[in-house]
């Protein structure tokens, strides 16, 4: 399932966390990367420095956590704290599929749902599309400034070669109390149903609907 986030930031916080990026430090992508994804993986990402990491994520992570549409869909149990990744020309990330366990040791979590938010605009970069391969067939997006795509870490993926500019990301995985992609579609289907009913006034549907949704989020989750 994919999902995507419009305006998730608005041009004033885009603004903020781009100005805050364009003065990081980065390091090669690779030291982030699982052993078999090392090979197709050139980018740079931010150095891991705690007061511009927390600048970022009082912008980037508070309106993500905040957002109706990523509570709906990724039921989060957990969530990390993210890679800001940079891609110049010539920088891409080849097909992989993101490790099943990641974080620390002591902190360890499974990659149920990853996503992407695009930090600044497509036209200041050529290439850099994010391929998704999916049931459906391949799937690429390169998003306005601001918007975020959800997708089950489960996917074979890529970014495409950037011919020019420059592309700026931030990515982040969560686990979901919800395991499985599949039950997490249905939950997020009935979960719209029901604020739908919600609207009308004494509708009998509304608490079937309701009762459903609890006791199958009761019965499939992990806690």
């Amino acid at each position: 399932m994919l999902v995507k986030i419009p305006d998730l930031l608005d041009s004033t916080q885009l603004d903020a966390v781009c100005s805050v990026l364009r003065q990081g430090n980065f390091v090669d992508g690779k030291l982030s990367a699982g052993r078999h994804a090392q090979v197709n993986k050139n980018n740079q990402e931010l150095a891991p420095e705690q007061e511009t990491f927390d600048a970022l994520n009082n912008v980037v992570m508070t309106q993500l956590v905040q957002h109706p549409l990523y509570l709906q869909t990724a039921m989060p149990a957990r969530i990390c704290a993210p890679i800001y990744a940079r891609y110049t020309s010539g920088m891409e990330y080849g097909g992989h599929i993101d490790d099943p366990v990641m974080g620390p040791m002591n902190s360890r979590y499974r990659s149920d749902i990853s996503i992407s938010i695009f930090l600044n605009p497509p036209q200041d970069y050529e290439g850099g599309e994010l391929c998704i391969e999916s049931s459906q067939g391949n799937s690429e997006f390169k998003l306005p400034a601001g918007h975020a795509i959800l997708y089950p870490s489960t996917s074979f993926h890529s970014v495409k070669p950037v011919s020019s500019g420059e592309r700026l990301v931030a990515i982040t995985w969560v686990q979901s109390y919800i395991r499985r992609a599949d039950q997490r579609e249905i939950l997020l289907q009935l979960e719209q149903a029901r604020e739908s009913l919600a609207l009308e006034d004494n509708n009998p549907a509304f608490k079937r609907v309701e009762l459903c949704y609890a006791n199958l989020f009761r019965m499939w989750a992990e806690v």
